[in-house]
């Protein structure tokens, strides 16, 4: 049996004929519930004088947990599965997103001035004023989800078309929590050049861009030579994303065990882009310490040949010159952020933190530590899993970030905007309500993308 929990995510439905004598059902989700997995709904679909066929949806944990739980009601005496529907695959069936027109095209004079010939004046006024086209255009409130396949979520390099439904994913939550309308670009090159020149070639229909899951250093490289081509926002939602929601959370996790931001020494597992972006972000912040992990351990000012991105992180951070292993690092350490693979940490480990210790440990599906063993000693938890308290989530800054910016008209993403949308996130959840399982507001919390919006037009730069 996995070690796992169960998720949403592995909900599986399953249509099984039953005996109609009053204990079968019964029986039916006991049985669910003795192969680890949990009932969230059971359906009577038909019956006759003697059976009864039945919808069971539960969760399970991965794909393996779903088989043993269809086995196990397989194996009950009259029993018997006719049909097993894995409702995440149901639910991506044709894809998540579709495009809908804003006007009506109901007649001849609606089509004269959606199309041809009153679409040639609007046309004209925009060759003659190109900043038009953020008024008359979908480039107002549209953005590009840009990505070449090569780091998508922890599945590694798994190319354009495989990554097409989180690009989906991406773009409906941009318009469920922002009201931006996204659209996925699935690059089928993995050529740095090519990835440059392909989107600003495509750039003059967009507002902003959001360049997702491109691998480390290239993304560095992406993101920096976008910003000096483009006059709309390049966002890395991998590093800024993830580091406005970090830093939100570290807010306000300070306040819960009364520590300041200078005073903490914090640990990051990961100088990917993530860790890198999660790194800058506290440094500009003011953080105390930092000291960054990765596959040659500690980056420390003695190491040799390390790319930009680390040699940076080795000359800004680990102002001591640590250079043991990860739990050597955290000895004493105020904060563990791991955005990087799982299980590298136990109890222990985190026994040996600082008092009030605060543990961040994000890497998906499985964490750095388990977070049942963390709470034993660190006095905040979070993780990016949506079933455990306090998860870290994009959705939280994306949205509002790229609402208030095309508001904005910005040319840019700044870090003064970052910094601004991570104290609107931490100051969403008020003092009230905070406590050690509540330093992140919810995902749905309607207050959140219209404080990050109003928080980045407010530290836009003024044209």
């Amino acid at each position: 049996m996995t070690s796992r929990l169960p998720s949403a995510g592995f909900s599986i439905t399953i249509r099984a004929s039953v005996t109609s004598d009053s204990s079968a059902i019964g029986r039916l989700t006991t049985c669910v519930g003795e192969s680890g997995a949990i009932v969230t709904a059971l359906d009577v679909v038909d019956s006759d004088h003697v059976s009864v066929i039945v919808d069971i949806t539960c969760d399970t944990a991965d794909s393996g947990h779903a088989d043993q739980v269809v086995a196990a009601i397989n194996d009950l005496e009259g029993v018997q599965v006719r049909k097993v529907s894995d409702r995440t695959f149901l639910l991506h069936l044709g894809g998540k997103i579709e495009v809908n027109p804003k006007v009506s095209l109901r007649n001849r004079d609606e089509l004269s001035r959606a199309y041809t010939p009153g679409v040639a004046r609007v046309c004209l006024a925009i060759a003659e004023n190109p900043a038009d086209a953020r008024r008359l255009t979908i480039k107002r409130n549209t953005v590009a989800v840009v990505t070449d396949g090569s780091a998508v979520l922890g599945l590694g390099n798994i190319g354009p078309a495989a990554s097409l439904p989180v690009m989906e994913g991406k773009a409906a939550l941009f318009k469920r929590f922002g009201g931006v309308d996204a659209w996925p670009v699935v690059l089928d090159t993995q050529d740095t050049d090519q990835i440059v020149e392909i989107v600003r070639a495509i750039a003059p229909a967009y507002g902003g861009i959001n360049l997702e899951d491109i691998a480390a250093p290239r993304c560095f490289e992406i993101e920096a030579r976008l910003r000096d081509l483009l006059d709309i926002p390049v966002f890395h939602d991998d590093q800024h994303g993830t580091a406005i929601c970090v830093l939100a959370a570290l807010t306000n996790a300070l306040r819960v065990v009364g520590k300041r931001m200078s005073d903490v020494k914090v640990v990051v597992s990961g100088a990917g882009a993530a860790g890198t972006a999660i790194m800058k972000l506290l440094l500009r912040q003011g953080v105390g310490d930092v000291i960054a992990y990765d596959r040659r351990g500690a980056l420390h000012r003695k190491m040799e040949d390390l790319s930009p991105s680390w040699q940076w992180l080795a000359d800004n951070t680990n102002r001591d010159g640590y250079e043991g292993d990860l739990p050597g690092a955290l000895r004493g350490a105020d904060v563990f952020i791991g955005v990087s693979a799982p299980n590298l940490l136990t109890g222990d480990d985190i026994a040996a933190m600082a008092e009030d210790a605060i543990v961040f440990a994000l890497a998906n599906p499985d964490p750095e530590v388990d977070p049942r063993e963390a709470r034993k000693h660190a006095k905040v938890v979070a993780t990016g899993r949506s079933d455990q308290p306090n998860q870290i989530n994009n959705v939280l800054a994306f949205p509002g970030v790229f609402r208030g910016m095309l508001d904005a008209h910005a040319e840019e993403f700044t870090e003064e905007m970052a910094l601004a949308a991570a104290t609107a996130i931490a100051d969403v959840v008020g003092e009230e309500k905070l406590n050690p399982s509540v330093i992140v507001p919810s995902v749905f919390d309607a207050r959140v993308a219209p404080a990050v919006a109003a928080a980045v037009r407010a530290a836009a730069p003024k044209r």
